[in-house]
């Protein structure tokens, strides 16, 4: 088997990509839906019940393919923002697999949160290229801008900040990710503007602004 296999699933939540590194797996969201949980476009608020309704048609998708606890779980993910506990026991029973097996799976790989996140997740590299260039003060700016360490979340749910190794811009180091926007040569004296930005995008209802 060579070394690097990839393998790209489409689900109607949204793209995602596998890649196997000598038996690792590495897992990375590379797009979203526009659509709700609920599967329409209308914006309403999904019921619990609509929610874990979803979780089932998951489930029943992909409990007989080989690997599919893993995307199962990425897109529950997906379905409630994070993965609570009901969620992990649902698939679980699903899977015909024991609580802590899946909830084993689900603290190895970094990509999985059983927290909630907010709106935006913010991930600021720290891989070498961007650490020597100034990642740890963008780092700092943005926790001192936000009010909260890495991992955690601010009060509102709007952002959620966490560290990430490499996002494949090197060159444009240092380099910050918001959802699955790239932004480069992030300067710690613009973070407060960004976040302005981002608030504000949300506030009116849109998207990230670059």
């Amino acid at each position: 088997m060579p070394r690097h296999a990839a393998a790209v699933l489409v689900d109607g939540l949204g793209e995602y990509a596998f890649a196997r590194f000598e038996g690792s797996l590495e897992l990375r969201m590379t797009s979203q839906s526009a659509t709700g949980a609920c599967g329409c476009t209308c914006g309403c608020e999904p019921s619990e019940a609509d929610l874990y309704a979803r979780l089932d048609d998951v489930i029943a998708d992909y409990r007989e393919k080989p690997g599919g606890l893993i995307p199962a779980l990425q897109i529950a993910q997906s379905i409630f923002g994070y993965l609570p506990e009901p969620a992990i026991r649902r698939v679980a029973d699903g899977f015909g697999k024991s609580v802590s097996e899946v909830t084993g799976v689900v603290s190895f790989y970094s990509f999985f949160t059983t927290h909630p996140r907010g709106r935006f997740l913010v991930r600021v590299c720290l891989g070498t290229a961007c650490y020597v260039r100034g990642g740890k003060e963008v780092l700092e700016a943005f926790k001192k801008k936000l009010g909260i360490e890495v991992g955690e979340t601010t009060p509102d749910r709007l952002f959620s900040l966490e560290v990430g190794r490499c996002f494949g811009a090197c060159g444009m180091a240092p380099v910050v990710m918001v959802n699955d926007t790239v932004y480069q040569r992030v300067k710690p004296a613009r973070i407060g503007e960004m976040v302005a930005q981002l608030a504000s995008g949300a506030a009116a209802g849109g998207k990230e602004q670059p």
